[in-house]
């Protein structure tokens, strides 16, 4: 890695991503309430400010140096088992794809799912549990990496708030999206790649977009969203024991440069 991991630079990386989504949407003008309601107020609201935030991401990386440790396990979880939360958190996904009245729904709105979709997949994933993470391992043991990780990851949800959403729904919203974050990291843990935890929050984050939109049945994953996160929470405890994954020796480096 160009440069070591840093605890700070954690949250300083947070903290940046926050400011630029906030900035981003409160410049392009649509209210959190509207994103999702027409194709161009997703587009301005939701993916413009995903799609900057997405190429400073990158750059970052890779100043940083750190895409394999962002994106990679050196070791992956000793039990596999947990990922049946992740399994059944797809399932409730294509839940909603299929209870989705899709003739509601112009080529350009599609897009603009498709693309929200990536992007947030991208964004969260690589900057919660690729470059936070990174950061936080180089000091705190693998159960304080998971929660604060996760903490923070709800916590950035707050925004929603400061843009027009209400703040019973997003106080909800925080505490799913930490124990959503919770599925993505067991899927982290148990495959050993942050990709495929990218590729489940896009598509968890699109169906729930689009049955949002044009619903044609009972919201019944609405029901099942909050058990995932229950099972989460419940099985992490096995991917997170005996978890080593310090990206560098901080101390051992920090005693060569002494020397």
């Amino acid at each position: 890695m160009r440069i070591h991991p840093r605890l700070w630079m954690g949250f300083v990386i947070w903290a940046g991503y926050v400011v630029v989504i906030f900035l981003v949407t409160k410049l392009m003008g649509v209210p959190y309430t509207r994103i999702g309601a027409t194709a161009e107020e997703t587009w301005k609201g939701a993916v413009v400010d995903l799609a900057v935030a997405a190429v400073l991401l990158a750059i970052t990386t890779s100043l940083l140096g750190w895409w394999r440790p962002a994106l990679f396990e050196r070791k992956r979880s000793h039990h596999k088992w947990p990922i049946f939360v992740p399994i059944v958190m797809l399932l409730v996904a294509f839940a909603n794809l299929v209870n989705t009245d899709w003739s509601k729904f112009d080529a350009s709105f599609i897009f603009a799912l498709v693309a929200l979709g990536i992007l947030v997949g991208f964004n969260e994933e690589l900057m919660t549990r690729g470059l936070v993470l990174t950061a936080f391992r180089s000091r705190l043991p693998e159960g304080w990496v998971w929660f604060i990780s996760s903490v923070l990851f709800g916590g950035m949800h707050l925004v929603n708030a400061a843009l027009g959403a209400p703040i019973g729904s997003t106080l909800v919203q925080v505490l799913m999206a930490f124990a959503s974050g919770t599925a993505f990291y067991i899927v982290r843990r148990v495959t050993g790649s942050l990709i495929w935890a990218m590729l489940l929050h896009g598509l968890w984050d699109v169906s729930v977009f689009a049955v949002g939109h044009a619903s044609v049945g009972p919201a019944i994953a609405n029901i099942l969203a909050p058990v995932v996160g229950l099972l989460a929470l419940a099985v992490v405890y096995w991917v997170i024991t005996g978890t080593d994954e310090k990206p560098v020796d901080v101390g051992a480096s920090e005693a060569r440069l002494a020397a």
